[in-house]
């Protein structure tokens, strides 16, 4: 693959993790990066009004339930969908269902869902049907926190009453299983302390595993890049460069093939910079002829309030144009309009 010349380079730009980090009353406290933020002055009962009367209007007032689904919360969302039922005995699903059409229809749909909720009902679109969306299955499972993992886990049982894991076992095979397998037991490191040592010997196991060795020993691979943090795997990586006359990205492309290299590297770039990861996804999204619906649904809707702006950013950084100039090119309609609002641009 071409792309790992420029992996480190050019295409995905060194993260800032100190930048992650405010102090609130002398405590560290995470950033939000999220571009959709609570509405203030919240009425869930004057929001569930407002969308049933656009929802039984003779032509549908569109512009209402946008403003509405996009200017609130996922939380304030399911307050609204609560309210909904209760005064119209339907759920608000079935409602903007029979309301709504094509690409507008799956986004609002999509808004409706709770954080595990949608990341289950991804995972559940992704081994159904016909073939397996590989690329679906790493980046949720690759991009999640243990807890989040947890709680998908559990609302995938809930929902579509089978266990996870029997249905990455069914779906898919070999090397890439087991790595699918050990990132669903939500076992890696979430510290931002650096391990000096660690990071010294896993680049040694590394280099043992894939370079030094007949054939590669895939399972060290999948055990180190499964369970070390972000900040950890870089410093291994550095580590790697020092004992290697390549980069760890190009010794995958060189030792591995098919879903389970696709897989290493997605946790390699995610380690580095998970937002430009999702900067590059929305990119092949909408490049070339036709746009691929999904993938901008459900990159824009899932990081809208974990990272939505930093993955702005990274676009503008490594495309030279924003983000919202290329929703502006490649869809129209309402359904350009929740994109852009999810960005930010109410």
């Amino acid at each position: 693959m071409s792309l790992f010349k420029d992996l480190f380079k050019k295409i995905i730009r060194k993260r800032k993790p100190d930048e992650d980090t405010v102090f609130v009353k002398g405590k560290p406290k995470p950033k939000y990066y999220g571009t959709v933020v609570p509405y203030p002055n919240f009425n869930a009962s004057s929001d569930a009004s407002a969308l049933q009367s656009a929802i039984e209007k003779d032509e549908v007032d569109k512009d209402v339930i946008i403003a509405v689904l996009v200017k609130r919360s996922n939380d304030q969302r399911q307050k609204i969908k609560v309210v909904y039922e209760a005064s119209t005995g339907k759920s608000l699903e079935k409602a903007l269902k029979s309301a709504l059409r094509s690409d507008l229809e799956d986004v609002s749909l999509a808004l409706l869902m709770d954080p595990p909720h949608f990341d289950a009902y991804l995972l559940r679109k992704a081994t159904k049907g016909f073939g397996t969306h590989e690329h679906v299955l790493v980046e949720v499972l690759a991009t999640r926190s243990n807890q989040e993992i947890r709680e998908i886990k559990r609302v995938f049982k809930e929902e579509y009453q089978e266990e996870l894991e029997e249905v990455i076992k069914e779906e898919t095979s070999g090397d890439f299983t087991t790595a699918l397998l050990a990132l669903l037991k939500a076992q890696k490191d979430e510290s931002v302390e650096i391990d000096h040592d660690l990071a010294r010997k896993d680049a040694e196991i590394l280099f043992e595993a894939g370079e030094n060795t007949k054939g590669t020993d895939v399972s060290a691979f999948i055990d180190i890049l499964s369970k070390r943090s972000g900040p950890q795997l870089t410093k291994t990586f550095q580590h790697y460069a020092a004992v290697s006359d390549i980069s760890l990205p190009k010794a995958l492309d060189l030792e591995l093939k098919g879903d389970i290299e696709e897989c290493l590297i997605d946790i390699v770039k995610c380690s580095w910079n998970k937002a430009a990861v999702f900067a590059e996804k929305l990119h092949l999204a909408m490049k070339g002829h036709g746009t691929c619906e999904d993938t901008l649904i459900r990159v824009m809707v899932s990081r809208s309030e974990v990272d939505l702006k930093k993955i702005i950013e990274e676009y503008r950084a490594m495309y030279d144009v924003s983000l919202q100039e290329a929703i502006l090119m490649d869809t129209k309609g309402h359904y350009e309009s929740v994109l852009l609002g999810l960005c930010g641009a109410h």
